[in-house]
């Protein structure tokens, strides 16, 4: 079978080293209006339950500091975030690239202007322990749960294809994550690809199979990325590049005090520090200055080699018809757009 995802030597050497909006109106419509000064009434961020720099940017109120203007977030779940993101509901959406990747394939007006984290074991195939699986061979004739077109199904997919297992050798279940955790306590599963905070929860139950980290190794890549509407970015600019400033400003209160970072984010999402912290360490997180790294983002003159990844993917997503047209893949590759990142280094 063909494998898709290529990772370039140069990312992986990257990869390696790492690892130490407009105005809302009554009706929650993205886009609409201004307030003095050119700026909109409102900026609209989507988000998920991740305790991530975006997480600790909301927590300590980093995005109306550097915006200046009052900033609803809402939170939803993997695949409900895009179709906020496609009504207009919201200027910025946080998620998984795989589901990023299908968005802009099926031709949603939108950039991808930063790689939240890098996802490591943060992400894995967990399987019940009630059951005899202990490698990826005993999946066969299982009943496994991912949410479909997100990071986990993808890593589920590759993983399956990497260990020469047939899809149709299995039954495969699309879940969202909170449903999977309520299947795994009545024992309806036997696996599942899951992310923080359903991997801690899961495991209480289960041993892990695989970790995205282990995949990645072998040149499957997920991250989980921001992207916002073009029609948005066109119009306040400065506000793309105060989103950049906000989370760049956590990545560094992260790296300077990871243990307070998690006992911030443990507190609000009602885990323990220690539980967030593991959660937090599970993945790769980039500073402003990495995501222009040929290995990532790029620059505006030269595009890194993570445009390479979103066109394997979006093949993957095509191969496994999550998409009805083959991909473009120059349209593809313009998904990134690290102009926002330079604007706010060029600033520093």
């Amino acid at each position: 079978m063909k494998k898709w995802i290529r990772m370039t030597a140069a990312f992986l050497a990257c990869l390696s080293l790492a690892a130490c909006a407009s105005g809302g109106n009554s009706g929650g419509t993205a886009g609409t209006g201004d307030a003095s000064g050119g700026k909109p009434k409102q900026v609209n961020i989507g988000t998920q339950q991740l305790p991530n720099d975006e997480m600790i940017a909301i927590v300590k109120g980093y995005f109306e500091e550097e915006m200046g203007v009052p900033v609803k977030v809402m939170s939803f779940e993997a695949g409900d975030i895009r179709n906020a993101m496609m009504a207009g509901e919201i200027d910025f959406a946080m998620l998984g690239s795989s589901s990023a990747i299908l968005g802009r394939a099926n031709g949603m007006d939108v950039s991808l202007i930063w790689i939240h984290e890098v996802i490591g074991t943060s992400e894995q195939l967990v399987a019940h322990e009630a059951t005899d699986i202990h490698t990826m061979d005993d999946l066969r004739g299982k009943k496994v749960a991912a949410a479909f077109t997100s990071t986990a199904h993808y890593s589920l997919l590759n993983a399956l294809e990497l260990y020469g297992i047939d899809e149709k050798e299995l039954t495969l279940l699309d879940m969202q994550q909170p449903d999977i955790i309520a299947a795994w306590e009545r024992g309806d599963l036997d696996a599942a690809y899951v992310w923080e905070p359903g991997v801690s929860a899961l495991l209480q139950k289960g041993r892990t199979i695989v970790t995205s980290e282990e995949l990645a190794a072998q040149g499957v890549l997920t991250t989980n990325v921001e992207m916002v509407r073009n029609e948005f970015a066109a119009q306040y600019p400065e506000m793309v590049t105060a989103y950049i400033r906000a989370v760049d400003r956590a990545n560094a209160d992260f790296r300077e005090d990871p243990v307070a970072c998690a006992k911030l984010l443990g507190d609000y999402m009602h885990i323990t520090p220690e539980e967030a912290l593991v959660q937090m360490e599970g993945s790769i997180w980039l500073s402003a200055e990495e995501q222009v790294l040929p290995a990532y983002l790029g620059t505006s003159e030269v595009t890194g080699d993570y445009a390479e990844s979103i066109v394997d993917t979006a093949e993957f997503l095509y191969e496994q018809q999550s998409l009805t047209k083959q991909p473009d893949h120059e349209y593809m590759r313009d998904f990134i757009d690290p102009q926002f990142v330079e604007a706010f280094l060029e600033s520093e």
